[in-house]
């Protein structure tokens, strides 16, 4: 039994700057499989770190009485460095706000970090394989220099992510319903997932383009294996994107739900020697993230919404009306938003002022689309 928490200083990229990085270790040292759960890597989106607040004393309690079958990581707030970043009263804890970079791009490649060492060495048995892609990948984070603190960060996270069997990423939408990002090699291995969680969509992308955390080991896994045709190798974690909502929902009765149904998966996987009850009925089927639009404003206006969340929607359909605020129809004129997809409409943007070009609505349809198949799937 063992209940860890643990402090790493970030050194600052300024004079007399640091930053105390906290988290969780919990669980026997020597149990057989890892979780590694984290929580505000977009240091704004606070749903999960509440799901999380909820779901460590349960931990603990488990811990305590020995039902822990799995070594956990548990990281409420992975990014402190975004959650001091605060501009006009204004937390933009998505971006460096010395580089500009989305704190959820730009992972490093893995394979290309050690495809060398693998060269060669890889045998006709899985578990060798894998024990020896995870040794390469530790060796080449201990090797590693940090330049700033933002690398010191990413290079920690890693550490104690890489060797994990699930590996869950918390985020929340701007105002959306619960849903989740994976790979498509872990669908249906994860429909389990999002029964327990209520997900109301699941959207699958080997790549979406934006070097995501979330993809950083499914895509190692995949290269070596592509690399490597005849030797075994799995895909050897579970990674997945939770989108808990929007930003606006930190409460503690979703939390509390929220962390019970992420113990109740935990628990039917046989990560917790506990009973999980039902699994709920499911909600949704896995669709490549390229079938779901991204609404965007046509010209510059106020948005006024004529779809709620959870609505089925067809294709043409306005979906919303943008006001003018300019031109000789100033203030009066209203030109309709039009779904270009039949599906479920999944998130809504809460800033009500659009410019050009802004995606206002998300639209999971099945359907892969022209304008989205093989582009950059994120929005920064």
């Amino acid at each position: 039994m063992s209940f860890e928490r643990k402090t790493v200083p970030l050194r600052g990229d300024t004079p007399g700057a640091s930053t105390d990085f906290t988290y969780y270790v919990i669980g026997p040292g020597d149990a057989p499989e890892k979780v590694h759960l984290q929580a505000a890597l977009h240091a704004d989106e606070h749903p999960g770190t509440m799901v999380l607040h909820h779901l460590l004393p349960m931990l603990r309690q488990a811990d305590d009485q020995g039902l822990l079958r799995a070594r956990f990581t548990v990281m409420p707030l992975v990014n402190p460095l975004g959650m001091a970043t605060f501009s006009l009263r204004r937390h933009i804890g998505r971006y460096d706000a010395n580089t500009g970079i989305n704190f959820n791009r730009r992972w490093p490649d893995l394979f290309a970090a050690v495809r060398t060492q693998l060269n060669g060495r890889l045998s006709d048995d899985e578990r060798f394989n894998v024990n020896l892609i995870r040794k390469a990948v530790a060796n080449w984070i201990d090797a590693q220099q940090p330049r700033s603190a933002n690398e010191q960060l990413r290079l920690l996270v890693l550490k104690e992510a890489h060797d994990a069997e699930f590996v869950f990423d918390l985020h929340c939408d701007d105002d959306a319903l619960i849903h989740i990002f994976t790979s498509p090699e872990l669908m249906p291995e994860l429909q389990d997932l999002a029964d327990w969680l209520g997900a109301a969509a699941t959207l699958t992308a080997a790549d979406s383009g934006g070097g995501s955390f979330d993809e950083v080991l499914p895509q190692l896994y995949r290269k070596v294996a592509l690399a490597n045709p005849g030797k075994p190798v799995p895909m050897a974690s579970a990674t997945a994107t939770l989108e808990y909502r929007g930003q606006a929902d930190v409460f503690d009765h979703f939390g509390a739900d929220d962390a019970r149904r992420l113990w109740g998966f935990l628990c039917e996987r046989n990560l917790i020697d506990a009973d999980p009850g039902e699994r709920p009925a499911s909600l949704s089927e896995a669709t490549p993230f390229d079938a779901t639009e991204i609404v965007r404003a046509d010209r510059p206006g106020l948005v006024a919404y004529r779809v709620e969340l959870g609505e089925r929607v067809s294709k043409g359909q306005p979906v919303a009306d943008l006001i003018a605020l300019d031109g000789p129809e100033a203030y009066m004129a209203r030109t309709p938003i039009l779904a270009g997809t039949d599906g479920l409409v999944l998130s809504r943007a809460m800033a009500k002022y659009a410019p050009r070009g802004a995606g206002i609505m998300k639209i999971v349809g099945k359907a892969v689309l022209g304008s989205r198949k093989g582009a950059y799937l994120l929005e920064d």
